[in-house]
């Protein structure tokens, strides 16, 4: 708990309050507004609530995931002989996975050469040869 005091923290709870209590405020002269005979602020009167609860829903998850982290902060640190052994469901695929390296064949058999490809294979080559040229500066 005492990782929501810092004054970041602090800086976040004041926020939330002022934001909330803001929020809340403008929907009350909104239904003020509306009841003056104004029917547009009805829709806005109904909106200034909502933006209160999601700045209530989004401090609060962010304090929950701040007491997540100080927990797993102070949890002993795992054995590290041991592994883990990763628990996977039926049907699911693991989240990260090594690369897989190809090996490239070379085309076997008559190719056919596209001229227009091998013009521009020719381009590319030249730019990559000439890294500080412009593209009309090139020659072919």
């Amino acid at each position: 708990m005492r990782r929501l005091w810092t004054p970041a923290w602090i800086a976040r709870h004041v926020a939330m309050v002022v934001l909330v209590v803001s929020f809340l405020g403008l929907g009350w002269w909104q239904i003020s507004r509306a009841t003056a005979g104004n029917s547009l602020s009805w829709g806005y009167a109904v909106e200034w609530p909502i933006f209160a609860g999601f700045v209530v829903y989004v401090w609060w998850r962010e304090v929950k995931l701040a007491r997540r982290k100080a927990a797993d902060a102070d949890a002993p640190p795992a054995d590290p002989a041991v592994e883990p052994t990763p628990v996977v469901a039926a049907g699911s695929r693991p989240a990260v996975r090594r690369p897989v390296r190809v090996s490239r064949m070379p085309a076997t058999g008559d190719v056919v050469e596209d001229t227009d490809l091998a013009a521009y294979n020719h381009y590319l080559s030249w730019l990559n040869a000439n890294p500080g040229a412009r593209p009309g500066d090139y020659p072919g």
